[in-house]
């Protein structure tokens, strides 16, 4: 899987890139992650990549020339990819998404900044548009992190228990279990004496009853789904 990240801040992503999954993923050769300085295709000496929007109002707009630009330069270099615009105009960001994108060769994701984006931008090339929720951050590149972290760790052979994926929260269509390890007595708090009874079915099914009513307690929406 190939991925590139459109940004005018590489430097707030490299770090993260660098630790935990992400690293193992591309130590691996089974991820690619690319970070690419849109303020490069700037055509002014200032380097500006934005500007104020026809009509008024407040705060600055992307400009289309050099994110177009950066987008072109990509795809003629490497290919067409599948294209993820991160905005709050989006569809909520879920499990299925990730599980969707994971399956996907090649993806490019273009961070914002300032108040938006040229509405050109969107008009000139095919979007996948994703949310993370229903609030504002100052930039695409939390959120960035967020879906690639999410859709690789999802692609084969980067988490090493497998199992571990296919039983986390969402994937199942409710939250997961509570669980506990060492030591079985904290601080007056037990471990639930089923999960210390080595009878597998009885633990299997204290599981899915307190899945259950973990998702019924905290995301009931989820059980119309």
């Amino acid at each position: 899987m190939l991925i590139y990240i459109l940004t005018l801040f590489p430097r707030a992503i490299e770090g993260y890139l660098k630790e935990s999954i992400l690293k193992i993923a591309q130590e691996k050769g089974l991820v690619e992650i690319r970070l690419y300085d849109f303020r490069a295709h700037a055509k002014d000496r200032h380097r500006t990549v934005d500007d104020r929007p026809f009509g008024g109002g407040p705060g600055m707009l992307l400009k289309p020339e050099p994110i177009f630009d950066a987008v072109e330069t990509v795809e003629a270099k490497e290919g067409k990819f599948h294209k993820v615009l991160l905005t709050p105009e989006g569809k909520p960001f879920r499990q299925e998404a990730a599980a969707r994108l994971a399956k996907v060769e090649k993806l490019l994701f273009l961070c914002g900044r300032y108040e938006g984006f040229d509405e050109r931008i969107r008009q000139g090339f095919e979007w996948d548009e994703i949310s993370l929720g229903d609030f504002v951050l100052s930039g695409g590149e939390i959120p960035a992190l967020a879906v690639v972290e999410a859709l690789v760790r999802l692609v084969p052979g980067v988490v090493g228990d497998s199992e571990s994926v296919v039983r986390e929260s969402f994937t199942t269509g409710r939250l997961d279990y509570p669980q506990y390890t060492r030591p079985r007595e904290f601080r007056g708090m037990q471990v639930p004496e089923t999960l210390v009874s080595g009878d597998h079915e009885e633990v299997r099914r204290w599981r899915e009853a307190e899945a259950r009513k973990r998702t019924h307690e905290r995301r009931p929406d989820l059980e119309s789904e």
